[in-house]
């Protein structure tokens, strides 16, 4: 690996990144190491991966070479060695001039170059590479050259693999010793997750058909096929060693099996919730994948204006009450509650979290496992966390009349219990907590808000430009173009960033209901939702339809978007 202290001298005297930019997320680390202040500048924004390492070039006089951008070597072993390559951490990219170019990612390892020319007896011209780049070709090249001489090229072909490292969860030593007979099982298998992880997937989705085996990644809410899926015959292996790392009994075929995987992708820890299902031509096997990243989101990230951004703040502030947060599943509830708890997580607050599973470990929080198993329910777990005198209290979901009663009698003694329920829009959570037995005088005196969300797929900002709406388009949203002001229609064009498809990510586009003093008169008086809905629209909540149209005209989403996850109303304004 590149010593990253050099890279950070240098970006910092080059006034690529200011010391309050270092000192930000530096202050934000558990590992207080020149590798992880780098990566998470990167992955902040404030640098970018490839403008560095062109730097580092310049600065030593070598020659920076985007792997990305050209053709590799098919068999890179004809000019180097697999096992060299991994030790001196180099790529070869064949031979100029005379001369083996071969990438490396630190200038200060041109020394060692000279040790390999010996033994290579040929010259060598080493040049300037991202480092994950070099790992991801050593790990796709030489895996492809050894599956294409094993007769398996139709296994994978073409992706960009990671350095994918197994861990166990009580030593966090590595868990990939297997029979050597194992390893291109193994490796296929690596392929497949750091490809997901490459596309940003949200889950892995293998599925035994009746003469193929389909691999599917979910990206912005969207399925996609892999390029080039292992085939049928591979099925039984790949399925048995994803088992294998996720805990589950490969001698069960018969029942439904949930697991888990930890692991390291080019220094970046990720759980996998592993969920298999017999199907009539085998198990069906979805992998959850959880970006411990995701942590780090701040409300405007997660999609909010900065009025709306204003006013959500606010309310998770407030000393007491029930917040809710509603929607399907999907809709990206659980990441709104963890933004929530990392933006009141103060030394001088207690945080407790009872949660089925624990989807991220956050640090300064009391966490809480449900174990049905053993009586641990969420209610159960519940009585026993006020006991431990919370300021703030995380009910992962509100599923029934007991969990609902204790969640309520905890904001009604001097607690904030934020939690999800599923609904439709936000003014029904009032409806579906009388609906499970809660009784109305509860809710109205309990219940501060509910939000409801949805999430919409992001213009890629890489390749956005100014779009002309269509009278279809704006008819569609209730709109004319005389109307229009100073909107901005955006629509992406496509670029590699995006994977040409035009749209990079997902926020969020929302509904903030907010109970006053008239929506509890309702809610005592057994109002429906759509009473409710009535009053505080006149009272000005704006509906995630509204909500979706200012991000259209914002540039930030397009229409079809909006139209896909919302749903009219005859009285809607914007």
């Amino acid at each position: 690996m590149s010593d990253s202290s050099i890279i950070l001298q240098l970006v910092a005297r080059k006034g690529m990144v200011s010391q309050e930019q270092i000192a930000a997320v530096e202050g934000s680390l558990d590992r207080k190491s020149a590798n992880a202040l780098f990566e998470a500048l990167v992955s902040k924004g404030f640098l970018e991966r490839k403008l560095v390492f062109q730097t580092l070039a310049e600065e030593f006089s070598m020659r920076f070479v985007d792997l990305d951008a050209i053709d590799l070597p098919k068999e890179p072993s004809e000019y180097l060695e697999e096992t060299l390559a991994r030790q001196f951490r180099a790529f070869p990219l064949g031979f100029e001039n005379g001369s083996l170019q071969v990438a490396i990612s630190d200038p200060l390892e041109v020394e060692s170059i000279d040790s390999l020319s010996h033994m290579l007896k040929a010259p060598i011209e080493p040049v300037l590479a991202d480092e994950k780049q070099i790992e991801r070709a050593i790990n796709e090249r030489y895996f492809l050259q050894d599956t294409e001489d094993s007769g398996e090229a139709g296994a994978v072909a073409d992706t960009d693999e990671a350095d994918v490292q197994l861990r166990d969860e009580s030593t966090g030593t590595g868990q990939d010793s297997m029979d050597e007979s194992d390893a291109p099982i193994i490796r296929l298998v690596q392929v497949i997750i750091a490809e997901a992880i490459r596309k940003r997937a949200s889950d892995i989705h293998l599925e035994p058909l009746e003469r193929r085996f389909r691999v599917r990644y979910r990206v912005d809410g969207e399925l996609q096929e892999m390029s080039s899926p292992p085939p049928k015959s591979l099925q039984l292996p790949v399925i048995s060693r994803i088992k294998v790392m996720g805990r589950l009994s490969i001698a069960e075929r018969r029942l439904p099996q949930d697991g888990r995987i930890q692991l390291r992708v080019e220094g970046v820890d990720y759980d996998l919730r592993v969920s298999s299902l017999p199907t009539a031509y085998g198990e069906s096997i979805v992998m959850r994948i959880l970006d411990k990243t995701g942590l780090m989101k701040g409300l405007p990230e997660l999609g909010f204006l900065s009025d709306d951004q204003e006013y959500f703040e606010k309310l998770i502030t407030l000393p007491d009450g029930i917040l809710l947060v509603t929607g399907p599943t999907g809709s990206g509830k659980t990441t709104t509650l963890y933004s929530c708890l990392n933006f009141v997580n103060k030394s001088d607050r207690k945080i407790i979290t009872v949660e089925d599973p624990i989807e991220y470990q956050m640090p300064g929080i009391n966490q809480v496992p449900v174990r049905k198993s053993i009586g641990m329910t969420f209610a159960a777990a519940l009585k026993a966390m006020l006991r431990q005198a919370p300021n703030i209290i995380m009910v992962g979901e509100i599923r029934d009349k007991e969990t609902a009663e204790i969640a309520i009698n905890a904001s009604l003694t001097g607690h904030m219990v934020f939690s999800t329920l599923h609904t439709n829009d936000a003014p029904s959570a009032v409806t579906r907590l009388v609906d499970i037995g809660v009784k109305p005088y509860l809710v109205a005196t309990s219940l501060r808000a509910s939000m409801a969300q949805r999430l919409v797929r992001r213009i890629c900002p890489d390749c956005s430009r100014p779009h002309e709406p269509t009278r279809r388009e704006l008819a569609a949203i209730g709109l004319t173009r005389d109307a229009l002001g100073d909107a901005r229609f955006m629509k992406g064009v496509g670029c590699p960033r995006c994977h040409n498809r035009g749209v990079k990510g997902r926020f969020g586009i929302f509904e903030i209901f907010e109970v006053n003093d008239e929506i509890e008169k309702l809610i005592y008086s057994g109002g429906t939702s759509t009473q409710m809905r009535s009053v505080a629209r006149e009272l000005g909540m704006r509906t995630m339809r509204e909500d979706g149209v200012r991000k259209v005209l914002a540039g930030l989403t397009s229409v079809e978007e909006v139209l896909s996850v919302t749903v009219d109303e005859p009285t809607s304004s914007t």
